[in-house]
């Protein structure tokens, strides 16, 4: 079966989709996407819906298969179920030519979750920027485009929120600025992507503020806090982490250990030993692989171990 039978079959909403036929649209040559992009809009849009999120868990269980000529074509589509899933599809793309796409997706698609997931796919590109693997002309418009949508009273919390979250790993005066306003507006989706900002930042700056969360009344705040505190990865923070290691809400549990990880230490070590007699098989194992994670850093070479 050639490729152009394979669509004829993938339009036919009565054929079963099958995984392993699905697998003939990894890959696309040009002239094959270009054939896919003719052909996406007579494919019913529940089958449509059904096609990105099938080749999105196949993408996760199988990293040699690449799928991004369909979810590129997704990005376009009528549907906003196709598109968010096409957004996540395309999670480990990293092409400065996806970059004006999202910020499109950002700027104008009428709805509001496709809104904020296009600005939370654009953190990464923040992230590639911070570690020189970005050039500055693209990180500019991405920038400008999560500062337009940041400070936008017309745009909701939640685009805004995931905004802020997206740009907190760069570090300016008017990013620290909007961090500040945000955590101090009153809002508590604005206030937790503030801590959250402020953990991507890795700026010890806020640790203050961050510790000061690791006793918050809302879970949510709690965990942003713990995931912040081991970004940040100051030894200071860790007697804040201690009373999280025995929080009520199970994630914020797990974000404490890990952050004892992330920051490693004697006194990280010693407080992740007591929890390997926990009766939570879960909490033995989190703990088992958060010191895996210290002795590793301290001793990447296992070179305490030889004679």
């Amino acid at each position: 079966m050639d490729f152009s039978e394979y669509l004829d079959e993938l339009t036919t909403s009565s054929s079963r989709l099958q995984a392993s036929r699905l697998q003939r649209l990894s890959r696309l040559n040009a002239a094959q996407a270009n054939e896919l992009d003719n052909r996406w809009a007579g494919i019913d849009v529940r089958r449509r819906r059904r096609i990105v999120h099938e080749l999105a868990d196949l993408s996760e269980d199988n990293v040699d298969l690449n799928f991004d000529a369909v979810f590129l074509r997704g990005l376009q589509d009528e549907d906003r179920d196709v598109r968010l899933e096409s957004i996540g599809g395309l999670w480990e793309n990293d092409s400065p030519q996806l970059i004006d796409k999202l910020l499109t997706l950002l700027d104008s698609d009428d709805d509001p979750a496709v809104r904020a997931e296009a600005a939370l796919a654009l953190g990464r590109y923040v992230v590639l920027a911070e570690e020189g693997r970005l050039r500055d002309h693209h990180f500019g418009r991405i920038e400008a485009g999560l500062r337009r949508t940041i400070d936008s009273a017309d745009e909701i919390e939640e685009v805004r929120a995931r905004a802020l979250e997206s740009i907190g790993a760069h570090d300016s005066t008017w990013i620290r600025q909007a961090i500040s306003a945000a955590y101090e507006s009153g809002a508590h989706r604005l206030k937790v992507s503030a801590v959250n900002a402020m953990g991507r930042s890795a700026e010890p700056r806020w640790l203050p503020l961050v510790t000061k969360e690791a006793a918050s009344d809302e879970a949510e705040l709690r965990y942003e806090a713990a995931v912040a505190v081991g970004l940040i990865a100051e030894v200071s923070a860790i007697p804040a982490l201690l009373p999280l290691l025995e929080d009520e809400d199970e994630q914020v549990r797990d974000a404490a250990v890990a952050a004892l990880g992330e920051i490693g230490g004697p006194e990280a070590r010693e407080a992740l030993l007591k929890l390997l007699d926990s009766p939570s098989k879960a909490t033995r194992d989190a703990a088992a692989a958060a010191i895996s994670e210290i002795d590793f850093e301290e001793d990447p070479l296992g070179l305490r171990f030889r004679h």
